[in-house]
């Protein structure tokens, strides 16, 4: 049996505490799951990059996709790149947060937002041609719209040189997630007659809307109509 190979088919089930992603404020909220970690970054597509750019602060909101089983964050990371190529060994933060709903309660210092959240460091590799940017895209494509990169026309030479990604592990992250009604229901506050509670907030795609340019007779994909939640074929 080769141990060597099988060690790097196991997935790991808890992230690492490092100095970064020690939760020490609201640390009830935090979690060290990988589970939770990967459920937080398939929610989503949208990530904000926090890089240094000519010696300045930048975060930049760009899309994203994960390989799951190499453990690799690839983020479009054009923007970036010249932060990269100025300081190729620095750590850059990616996050991604999805807010669930206003946590309103009895008194304003009592008020919160339920949301979940991860912020993941690394000091990125940016991928500019070759194999691994064409399964960077195909794995950005389809984290995005699944079936996607097999439907539409995929990259040619010309547009893959002028595209760039920066591949990420996602061995050091740090998770929290916020959740339930507000807490002060059991202080003096409860007694003052006011309404608490959540006011939910839930985001989900629409039915697809065909570009006015498209010629009559074609159909939405099955793949797209199932990201709006309609019927195939509409």
């Amino acid at each position: 049996m080769d141990i060597e190979r099988l060690d790097r088919h196991i997935q790991p089930t808890h992230l690492e505490v490092t100095e970064r992603t020690r939760h020490r404020r609201l640390r009830d909220q935090g979690s060290t799951r990988v589970a939770d970690l990967d459920a937080i970054l398939r929610a989503g597509f949208v990530c904000h990059l926090g890089v240094v750019v000519d010696g300045t602060p930048m975060v930049v909101p760009t899309v994203y996709g994960v390989d799951f089983e190499s453990r690799t964050l690839f983020v479009h990371g054009s923007v970036a790149s010249r932060s990269i190529v100025q300081a190729p060994d620095a750590t850059v933060c990616v996050s991604v947060t999805h807010i669930d709903g206003l946590v309103l309660a009895r008194s304003v210092f009592e008020h919160g937002v339920n949301y979940r959240s991860a912020m993941v460091y690394a000091v990125p590799r940016l991928i500019t041609g070759g194999d691994e940017l064409l399964h960077g895209l195909r794995v950005v494509t389809e984290h995005c719209a699944p079936g996607q990169w097999e439907y539409a026309r995929q990259p040619n030479s010309r547009e893959l040189a002028a595209t760039s990604l920066l591949a990420l592990s996602l061995e050091e992250a740090s998770v929290k997630v916020a959740a339930g009604p507000p807490d002060d229901a059991d202080g003096p506050d409860g007694e003052l007659g006011l309404w608490a509670g959540v006011v939910p907030l839930r985001s989900r795609f629409g039915a697809p809307e065909a570009d006015p340019a498209l010629p009559a007779g074609i159909a939405v994909p099955d793949h797209v109509a199932a990201l709006g939640g309609g019927s195939p074929g509409n």
